[in-house]
């Protein structure tokens, strides 16, 4: 029975402790949704898990068979856009992929020089391809491709769109048949039916999983546990997304109680320390002293800020909001048949629509940021755009929230900035840590403020709750709902926008 077991796991961000020598046995066949709010080191547990970082000091550990099979999807894929799509599914460092790397160096090798060395290692080369049975790694490969709905394997990453990217990346993943697959928001991109694929193939999966997701639905459909960080701790429940969120009530009430009980008498204690320690009976203060500081701590409750989102409106005398006549949009060649749309002024719609059928290029042509092939598009008179893109890409990772937002917007003083970012969940810790070392949802808040700092009155949304937990979500569809102008958004959570909507427009 093969497990991986994590003792005493130790890591610190910054000032920030992310996990307090927090244990986590995986068990096999587990399938573990692994929740929290934004920030709490979802994505830094899963690559410690997937051994690609570590924790600090000497307190952590993981235990594993040695040929545990581990295969870890990112939240983000950064393949090179000039490559092809099954060139990108073996350029994976898996076992399997360095057996065929290795036979492939073997038979150049010999052929080459066909000395006893060469032949010896062609030989082992040889045994290691018959062992994994990995002459069929190519037909795989194709076949797990064409089940994610991949076809066109001629085709670069860069004419991909982010749902095919991902699929791309999980065909990577899959052609090891890992014994534990982690996957850090695999529905990030991905249209309602291949959620609903990955929903099935992972309840149909004959390993070990743990996934990171903020998509309720889909841990419900897949999930046999749920593992909660959260106070720097992490708890482990039986049962489904709806199962554990109930039994976590009744822990925090709990802890709360424990918390401020402890909390109470810490702070007792210590008055006694400052009244006596220097007085007659100072040798009964420093035994409480010494007392005190054998004390375990409870973590305090979580500090992280709800996000609150207010776009400010740009009044507008208008009946239309946008009007397209046989507008064809692409890149080399048209993606889809011409499109006529009209939005009335103040409508509120979502875009649906598979992987790859153009919805980003239809946003994009919109805004102005690839030109149109052929036909019109019309925006009224005093028209003003605010737009989110769904990529977390910055031109200076290394600058700061802060620094960011003082570039776009140099008028507005640095407290103001402030002000701005804590409303959006993010306080003054996160303002000033680099953004490359943001978790996606702190990086996506950052996105979200710097529309709250513009005067609109159209908003278009490509993706914005692939990387954000739950209570930014309904922050950011109350916002949605209440306001003046008009809303279009792109979203594959029917959940997010089906309340507040007015049409939904299929492409």
């Amino acid at each position: 029975m093969k497990e991986l077991k994590m003792t005493e796991l130790y890591k610190t961000f910054g000032d920030k402790t992310l996990f307090d020598r927090i244990s986590f046995l995986i068990h096999e066949r587990d399938r573990i949704g692994l929740i929290g709010v934004n920030g709490t080191g979802k994505s830094s547990l899963l690559t410690i898990l997937a051994g690609k970082d570590s924790g600090d000091g000497d307190v952590s550990a993981i235990d594993k068979a040695s040929d545990y099979r581990i295969g870890y999807l990112a939240q983000e894929q950064n393949f090179s856009e000039d490559l092809l799509v099954l060139d990108v599914v073996f350029q994976g460092n898996n076992p399997l992929m360095q057996t065929v790397r290795a036979y492939e160096k073997a038979l150049v090798q010999l052929s080459n020089d066909s000395n006893q060395e060469s032949q010896r290692q062609f030989t082992l080369a040889e045994e290691g391809m018959n062992k994994q049975d990995a002459w069929t790694a190519d037909s795989e490969a194709k076949a797990i491709l064409n089940k994610l709905g991949i076809d066109t394997l001629d085709k670069k990453i860069g004419e991909l769109s982010g749902g095919q990217i991902k699929r791309v990346a999980l065909a990577q993943v899959l052609i090891d048949a890992p014994d534990l697959l982690l996957l850090d928001e695999p529905t990030n991109h991905l249209d309602d039916d291949h959620v609903a694929w990955l929903s099935q193939f992972l309840q149909d999966f004959s390993g070990t999983f743990v996934v990171i997701s903020h998509d309720r639905d889909f841990l419900n459909q897949i999930t046999t546990h749920i593992a909660d960080i959260e106070f720097g701790k992490l708890t482990k429940y039986t049962g489904n997304l709806k199962k554990a969120l109930k039994q976590k009530e009744q822990f925090q009430e709990t802890y709360m109680k424990q918390y401020a009980s402890q909390k109470k008498q810490i702070e007792k204690t210590e008055a006694y320390i400052r009244k006596y320690k220097a007085g007659s009976r100072s040798t009964m203060a420093k035994s409480r002293q010494k007392q005190l500081d054998k004390v375990e701590r409870l973590t305090p409750p979580s500090s992280n800020a709800i996000a609150h989102f207010e776009f400010p409106y740009a009044p507008i005398v208008t009946t239309l909001a946008l009007e397209t006549t046989d507008l064809e949009i692409g890149y080399q060649r048209p993606l889809l048949a011409p499109i006529n749309i009209t939005l009335r002024y103040g409508e509120k719609v979502a875009i649906r629509g598979f992987n790859g059928i153009g919805k980003s290029t239809l946003l994009k042509t919109l805004i102005g940021a690839i030109p149109k092939i052929a036909g019109e598009f019309h925006f009224p008179a005093n028209t003003k755009v605010n737009y989110f893109e769904q990529d977390l890409q910055w031109e200076n990772p290394y600058q700061t929230p802060l620094q960011y937002l003082s570039d776009n917007f140099p008028k507005e003083t640095v407290k103001e900035l402030r002000k701005h970012l804590a409303k959006a969940g993010l306080p003054n810790q996160l303002a000033q840590e680099p953004l490359s070392t943001l978790s996606g949802g702190e990086q996506t808040k950052v996105k979200l403020c710097q529309m709250t700092m513009r005067k609109g009155n159209l908003l278009i949304l490509d993706e914005p709750t692939n990387h954000i937990d739950q209570a930014t979500k309904d922050s950011l569809r109350e916002s949605l709902a209440n306001f003046a102008g008009t809303v279009i958004v792109v979203s594959h959570e029917e959940g997010f926008y089906q309340d507040w909507t007015d049409r939904v427009i299929e492409i």
